[in-house]
């Protein structure tokens, strides 16, 4: 069988009599269940920063800033539970990045949880497993296996503290410096490339755009995940491509692809666009 690490790389548990066509069918078939989870892409229905006391779109309660993450306030008829404790009066919501996070249930299908900005301040996302985006969906439509798009590169490590500014797409131009472990370098038909990807968990994160950018495929990129072998080889399988989350809900702020990860040429592997049940656009 297929499975999935932390990482979301695809951990191969399958009889090793399986084609890469049919590995790759699981893969897209657990992809198209990981969606629709509690914390999938498509339940994500809000994320609201919290500079001030305010309330929020959706759910109940009066919410405001805390150095661990949010307060809410609200009474017992507001249903709210934050780490197994029904909220009479004021409760800390601690964020994600907090050595003992905390968990929020709004009701039956709806959930939350705090994150923080690299700046300090906090933020609600709220989660819904019977989202509008979830009753809609179909599939992610993806492009047929393409052993063409399977490439061995090579990769070289960086000297301790290389970063690279990612522009995100509600960021207003501005950039984010990332890790850079190491440059990943190939050549195909002729022509050379060198690519940067940041460190995601144990994984790296390579973020590319492509000729079907916008055509065929998400107009903002898409999401390899790939790992280096202690030979200094990194397999870069196309077909592992996926739609960034904020191809699945507007809630996201995802990660552009720098100059040097955009490609001139149409890498036709992959997943291209996340479908409603009709088979029409989820979003643009």
């Amino acid at each position: 069988m297929m499975d999935f690490n932390k990482d979301g790389l695809m951990t191969d548990t399958a009889a090793p009599t399986l084609t890469p066509e049919a590995k790759l069918a699981l893969f897209r078939e657990r992809r198209d269940q990981a969606v629709v989870q509690q914390n999938g892409n498509l339940a994500l229905t809000n994320t609201q920063w919290v500079d001030a006391e305010q309330t929020i779109w959706g759910v109940p309660g009066t919410w405001a800033p805390h150095e661990d993450g949010l307060t809410v306030t609200a009474t017992a008829e507001d249903n709210i539970v934050v780490d197994g404790t029904l909220v009479e009066g004021s409760a800390v919501v601690r964020s994600k990045s907090h050595e003992n996070p905390s968990a929020i249930v709004f009701g039956e299908t709806v959930t939350g949880f705090v994150i923080k900005a690299p700046e300090g301040n906090h933020a609600l996302r709220v989660w819904d497993t019977n989202s509008p985006a979830i009753q809609e969906f179909g599939t992610i439509d993806a492009y047929p296996y393409n052993p063409e798009w399977v490439i061995t590169a090579t990769f070289t490590p960086n000297p301790e503290g290389t970063t690279l500014g990612f522009e995100h797409i509600k960021d207003n131009g501005q950039e984010r410096e990332q890790p850079i472990p190491g440059d990943i370098s190939f050549t195909k038909d002729g022509v050379d490339y060198s690519l940067a990807a940041f460190k995601s968990g144990r994984a790296l994160q390579l973020v590319f755009a492509d000729a079907t950018s916008g055509v065929d495929t998400y107009s903002v990129g898409r999401f390899l995940f790939v790992a280096p072998n202690p030979d200094g080889t990194i397999v870069l399988d196309f077909n592992l491509a996926i739609l960034p989350p904020c191809a699945f809900s507007y809630n996201f702020n995802c990660p552009m692809p720098p100059k040097q990860n955009r490609f001139a040429v149409a890498i036709e592997a992959g997943e291209k666009n996340v479908l409603k049940k009709d088979g029409s656009l989820l979003h643009d």
